[in-house]
């Protein structure tokens, strides 16, 4: 098997995902998955493509993610590792479509219109 490369995006998060056979190695931004997401929400979060398809500890990952804040590149993460599992096996498809993982999260922060406060808000309105 040869390194396959997805990308996944969440909100301004974007990340590109290199899986290559291996022993389960999850490597984001030159780190090890531990220290770039600390918490165990956000590692569970970038590992469940794998556990739901039973393949952990089998590739090596690689990943270079910006853009965003920690929860939304975790989650870009696994959009991309969840196309990955996709491309190596299709039956993958029929676990992880259920889960809601091969869905791109379209919400993104609305842009701030001219003459308003902020993208909704406006300034306050005097009659007199």
């Amino acid at each position: 098997m040869e390194t396959i490369h997805k990308i996944g995006r969440r909100k301004t998060a974007v990340a590109r995902v290199y899986v290559s056979e291996g022993k389960g190695n999850i490597t984001v931004n030159q780190r090890d998955l531990a220290d770039y997401f600390s918490t165990a929400t956000l590692q569970y979060k970038v590992k469940q493509p794998f556990s739901l398809t039973g393949s952990e500890d089998i590739y090596d990952v690689n990943v270079n993610v910006y853009g965003g804040g920690i929860t939304g590149q975790a989650e870009a993460i696994r959009l991309a590792l969840s196309r990955v599992m996709c491309e190596v096996d299709a039956e993958n498809r029929t676990v992880l479509k259920p889960e809601g993982l091969l869905t791109r999260d379209p919400r993104m922060v609305e842009r701030k219109k001219f003459g308003q406060k902020k993208a909704r808000k406006k300034f306050q309105f005097s009659k007199r």
